[in-house]
């Protein structure tokens, strides 16, 4: 009997269905890979632009701290130079009397306290009674005193803060417990 008449496909014809069957899966995944393919191109460049770009902004981000750091000292360094021409100036008189030397280094030093403050150093000097304040204050010695204990009796020497930061502590004497 013929194959073709009972409607079952010839080996051949099977042969055929499974070669074309196998061409277009293969057409399939030959466009899945150009695809795929397309795809991670693009994604490999769009992570070098952002990688770039990354860097980018951290070399400005450096270049912008440095620049912040080089003109922050410049202006504490022109609002010194006054009390430089003024320290030269008191220098350069040969005959001055000593109260014209306390004068000019009194003007001096009010120069040189006006440019500190300028530049946010201010003084931290306590007064006496004052309760011992270890961020602010450095107790070099406790002595006996009236006073409440751990307060301040005598500043020995000033301390500094720089925009509410301990530059140096004040020294002190502090009121030891009764």
């Amino acid at each position: 009997m013929n194959a073709g008449l009972t409607g079952a496909p010839s080996p051949e014809e099977l042969e055929a269905a499974q070669a074309a069957n196998e061409f277009d899966a293969l057409t399939v995944a030959q466009a899945e890979v150009a695809t795929l393919t397309a795809k991670n191109t693009e994604l490999a460049d769009s992570y070098l632009r952002a990688k770039a770009e990354a860097e980018n902004a951290r070399r400005r981000a450096d270049d912008e701290i440095s620049k912040a750091r080089k003109f922050a000292i410049e202006s504490f360094a022109e609002s010194l130079l006054p009390v430089v021409d003024s320290l030269e100036a008191g220098l350069t008189i040969k005959d001055a009397t000593l109260q014209q030397i306390c004068e000019g280094g009194e003007a001096t030093l009010k120069q040189l306290k006006s440019a500190l403050e300028r530049n946010k150093v201010m003084a931290i000097e306590p007064p006496a009674d004052t309760k011992f304040d270890p961020h602010q204050h450095q107790a070099i010695s406790m002595v006996p005193s009236e006073q409440e204990g751990n307060t301040v009796v005598t500043v020995l020497q000033k301390g500094y803060l720089i925009s509410d930061r301990v530059l140096r502590p004040a020294l002190v004497t502090v009121s030891a417990p009764k």
